[in-house]
Parts: C-alpha cells; structure tokens; sequence
C-alpha cells in the first residue's frame, strides 16, 4: 500500500462532468450532485485505513456544510479485482451502515478518476458554484488514524469559506492516503 499525497489546489479548474451509478440504484452527474454553493467531490473507497480513520469525520463535515448550500458526493474508482471489500456490493453495504449523507457513486472504468487526477483514498476537491476548483486538501491532520478529536478542519474551514465568498484559503495542506488501485492494463 502506498501512501501519496494530492498535487497543490489549481485554482479556477473546472470541474469535469460524470455520468455514474449510485449505489442507491440512480444516475449521478455534476447538475444533480452540485449544492447551491458548490460541490465536494470525494474519492474515497472502503479498504482504506486512511479513509476508514475518518469516516464519521467526512459524514459530519458533510452535514455541517449542507445547510450552508454546500453539497458533496463520493466516487469509489478503485479496481476491486484485487480489493473485494470496494466491490459495488460492498459500497452500497458501507453507505447504509453509516448513512452515507450523500451519493456514493462507482467509476468503474476509472475514466473519472483519470480525469480528475485523483491520486489517492481521501482526495478531496472543493468547488465553488461555479464549479471551480477552490480546495484540493486534506480534512485535517489524521493519517491512518483519526487525529484528536479537536484538531483543525481544514476541509469544513475551507468548504465553509468557499460557500460564504466563492475562493478557498491560499494555504492548503496536501491530503494524504492509500494510491488509487488502477487496474493492470
């Protein structure tokens, strides 16, 4: 398993459009996935002990940030040839075990993953409204387990300033995590 951290936050990227499957059986693209505010689109998945040590922490921030006209969506691109527990199956058990409060969406061809140059199990891109990029961080100073309960959040800070003003801080600490398991072509 190798640990890899995300590229700096390219500021005004726009975010590129999907057309994937929830595990609640519908469609997801960006007009659907998008808040009033912005979107947080999560690459998670459910192997990962990066991933696993935060879990309750992205549900929260999530829910924090929704009355805030911000909304978020997650896209498992992990190969699960070799990782049966990311299996679709596997997903849709996950999200209803923790009440998911957003779509958990699967990028089987991985396409989505290329397209958004996602590295690794958390990557995290916040937009705004206008679906540029605005925060390519981590959530806060967890590893492969959670951090103190009151450490910063860096993600919930970030997404808040992006809903309030449309720009996310300067300074953004890269996320860290598991690499995406591409498949061996």
């Amino acid at each position: 398993m190798a640990s890899l951290e995300t590229p700096v936050c390219d500021f005004g990227w726009k975010a590129v459009d999907f057309d994937l499957l929830g595990v609640d059986g519908r469609r997801y693209n960006l007009a659907s996935a998008k808040g009033e505010n912005g979107l947080l689109v999560m690459f998670i998945c459910n192997h990962c002990p990066y991933v696993k040590a935060v879990q309750d922490r992205i549900i929260r921030d999530v829910n924090e940030l929704k009355p805030h006209g911000m909304s978020a969506i997650a896209i498992m691109s992990n190969d699960p040839a070799d990782y049966p527990e990311d299996s679709f199956e596997n997903m849709a058990l996950v999200a209803k075990q923790l009440n998911y409060p957003f779509p958990y969406v699967w990028d089987e061809t991985q396409e989505i993953a290329k397209k958004y140059g996602a590295v690794c199990t958390p990557d995290f891109f916040g937009f705004n409204n206008k679906l540029e990029l605005q925060y390519r961080g981590r959530l806060d100073a967890s590893r492969k387990e959670a951090a103190p309960a009151d450490v910063r959040r860096d993600l919930f800070e970030a997404m808040l300033q992006v809903a309030k003003t449309g720009r996310g801080p300067a300074e953004q600490i890269p996320s860290i995590g598991c690499s995406i398991k591409w498949r061996s072509e």
